[in-house]
């Protein structure tokens, strides 16, 4: 009798084990649940609204996404414009957001992960080389030169990029991301432009290079291709 019990509270067990790893924003369980950002409650999100309360333009952004985005304000040539929980409430629960991405000939959307979000992108103008590295200890990158109309995934949390390799001409990508809210880490800012900065001993040894060129690095500007 004993083991039976011990069987089903470990099968229940790894059961919500599995759920919580298969789970990456919390499911619905109504038709929506807009975000109130007015509440002081704290949760894993945002609490509902009182549905009463919810009107169409908490489903709604004048975006303006079929309008080109300034590329010159940072050094890697890039800007992303995301769609995400923060601007529409209404993405509450929903499991998904959007970004617009534009390019200067020669820009780069540097290396990066999202923590919460599988990608999928879709080139609306231009040519794009794009990529993801799989994780310790393979590292392996899979690469694909993107034209216009084509289509990539990058799986959740693997470090990615895309960059424009036209000296020329701009290019545009539209980005759906499996979150409301899928979080950006990216490698260079993260790792030399940290506040406060991690150790050039740490960094020096990690890289293999001399302390002088940590310190080099860590005087940069980083600067954010996010709005």
């Amino acid at each position: 009798m004993a083991s039976s019990i011990n069987f089903v509270l470990l099968t229940t067990l790894l059961s919500l084990l599995a759920f919580q790893v298969i789970a990456s924003d919390p499911s619905p369980l109504q038709d929506f649940c807009v975000a109130d950002k007015d509440s002081n409650v704290n949760v894993n999100g945002f609490v509902c609204k009182n549905p009463e309360d919810v009107k169409a333009d908490d489903f709604f952004l004048s975006a303006n996404l079929d309008k080109a985005r300034d590329t010159t304000i940072n050094k890697v040539g890039s800007n992303v414009t995301l769609i995400n929980v923060m601007r529409i409430p209404g993405l509450n629960t929903l499991g998904i957001s959007l970004a617009r991405i534009d390019y200067a000939p020669l820009g780069e959307n540097p290396p990066h992960t999202h923590p919460r979000a599988t990608e999928i992108l879709t080139v609306l103008e231009g040519t794009l080389y794009v990529g993801f590295v799989t994780s310790n200890t393979d590292n392996k990158l899979f690469s694909k030169m993107l034209n216009k109309g084509d289509v990539f995934v990058f799986p959740e949390g693997l470090v990615h990029f895309q960059f424009n390799p036209c000296p020329d001409k701009p290019a545009v990508a539209i980005a759906a991301l499996s979150s409301q809210n899928p979080g950006a880490i990216t490698i260079a800012n993260a790792v030399f432009g940290s506040k406060p900065p991690i150790s050039d001993d740490v960094l020096a040894k990690a890289f293999q290079v001399e302390k002088m060129t940590i310190d080099w690095l860590q005087a940069q500007f980083w600067g954010d291709n996010h709005n």
